[in-house]
Order: structure tokens, then C-alpha cells, then sequence
């Protein structure tokens, strides 16, 4: 059966950039906060100066991925890099900070389209090039376990050379609503934006009903603290920085549980 291979893996958190950064316990490092916010990256250029956080994160996240698998932004432009992109919450900032545009006294520049979960994969498709198979889907960790398994099959099919998953949360601006929720997310939400990139290889993943949290997720979860759909992102990083092999992540969301292992 064909496989994957995992090419590289880039990671920011609040945090900071790359695993490395990540404490030992989230909700310690944390202290009071509910929310640990990832800086924005200073990224160059006219059309970035309105692009909202998220979308920036996301742009910067696929930079960190073709720097660890040591790769130029030329060897994934055209139409042979798919792009799978995941979010459950990271259009909730653009959506308030839309909203709070049109109020009185407010100094806003936000588009519209800013307000659409499709502006942070399309930043990343005009940034890089990218003009191959293209989809989002809205979920948690579970989800970006999908996303996995579908670019396996994109893989497999001939449909790509490449794909990169992607995944971006952000919960700064809309922490008040996420208070709301404390007793269904753990603390500390930590804002973050990964992405991973995926070749032909040897050895098939498959997706799984899962019935607990592998021990690789788990460390993510007490290093990192809560970060939706990226999680499963983060432990393939944790899983490529200490050399785990083979990996099983597993993923949370909405009572369901599911597992991808690499075989």
C-alpha cells in the first residue's frame, strides 16, 4: 500500500516558535492567564498590512514547515501542492473585529472577506503560489485528523506531490466568549498555528475510532495547554523532534475521539 512521509513540521504557539519553546506544564507557565497569545509575526510587504493575526500566523507556520524540512518556497508553488486547511475558531477574531468596524467611533479596515474561515488558506496560496487541491474544514482536532488521512489519499491518488495541512487557532479577541465555556475547554487556551507537510513515503496512516488520549497527544496537552484543531499538528511535531517512530496521535472534539497511526 502507498504511504507518507513527514517532510517537516513548523509550530507557533504562545509560546514562542518550535517545540523547544513549549514549558514542561502549560497551566503552571500560564500563572492567571486563560488566554496565552501568540505574537504576531512581522511579516513584510503592502498586503499584509491589514491581514488579520490568524492569517498571518498562517503564512508564517508554512515558512517554519519549509524551513524544517529545508525546502524553498519555489519547490511547493504550482499546482502540484495540495493545501488542507483546519480551524474550529480562528475566523472568531476576524469576525468581532468586523463586527466592532462598523461601530461608531471605530477606526476599523477590515473587508469582509477577512470575515470568511477561507481568508487564512487563500493568504497562504497567494504568498506561496500554491494552485493545487484546496479545501477547509471547520472542526477540531478530529477534523485535522481527517485532514490527515485525506492528504494521504490525495497522495496516493496522484491528485499531489505534496500537501500541506494546516491549521491556525486564535482566542485573544474573543476571550469573553470563551470564559463562557471554561467548564468544556481546558485551561489555558494557547493561541497557535502549525502545519505539516506530506509526501509519497512508505508508510500508509489510517484513521481510527479511538477510545483515549496517546501518550504523544497527552504531552502536547500538558506542555502546550488547549489549542483545538491544532493539537494533533503539534504532537507529529513532538513525535518528529524526538525521533518517535512510528506515531499515533490521537484528537478530541465534540465526544468524539479518533486516533491516526502511522504503520
Amino acid at each position: 500500500m502507498t504511504g507518507v512521509s513527514l517532510a517537516g513540521v513548523g509550530v507557533i504557539t504562545g509560546w514562542g516558535r518550535g517545540v523547544d519553546a513549549w514549558p514542561d506544564d502549560a497551566r503552571r507557565a500560564a500563572g492567571d492567564r486563560a488566554v496565552v497569545t501568540a505574537a504576531t509575526p512581522p511579516l513584510d510587504g503592502e498586503r499584509f498590512r491589514r491581514a488579520t493575526r490568524e492569517c498571518l500566523l498562517g503564512v508564517a507556520a508554512v515558512q517554519a514547515t519549509l524551513d524544517d524540512a529545508g525546502i524553498s518556497r519555489e519547490a511547493i508553488a504550482g499546482t502540484h501542492t495540495a493545501l488542507l486547511y483546519v480551524t474550529a475558531a480562528a475566523y472568531g477574531s476576524s469576525n468581532r473585529a468586523f463586527i466592532a468596524a462598523g461601530e461608531p467611533g471605530s477606526a476599523g479596515a477590515l473587508h469582509f472577506p477577512y470575515t470568511a474561515p477561507s481568508a487564512v488558506p487563500a493568504e497562504v496560496t497567494i504568498e506561496y503560489g500554491l494552485r493545487g487541491t484546496y479545501v477547509t474544514l471547520i472542526g477540531g482536532a478530529t477534523v485535522t485528523l481527517e485532514a490527515l488521512a485525506w492528504a494521504g489519499r490525495l497522495l496516493a491518488e496522484g491528485a499531489c506531490e505534496r500537501a500541506l495541512v494546516l491549521a491556525v487557532e486564535t482566542f485573544a479577541e474573543c476571550a469573553d466568549l470563551f470564559a463562557r465555556a471554561r467548564r468544556l475547554l481546558p485551561r489555558p487556551l494557547t493561541e497557535a498555528a502549525a502545519c505539516a507537510l506530506l509526501v509519497l513515503g512508505a508508510r500508509p496512516i489510517e484513521i481510527r475510532a479511538g477510545d483515549h488520549v496517546s501518550d504523544m497527544t497527552a504531552r502536547v496537552d500538558r506542555r502546550v495547554g488547549e489549542t483545538l484543531a491544532c493539537g494533533p499538528l503539534l504532537a507529529l511535531a513532538l513525535a518528529r523532534a524526538t525521533g518517535d517512530d512510528p506515531w499515533t496521535v490521537t484528537g478530541r472534539w465534540r465526544g468524539r475521539t479518533a486516533a491516526l497511526a502511522e504503520a
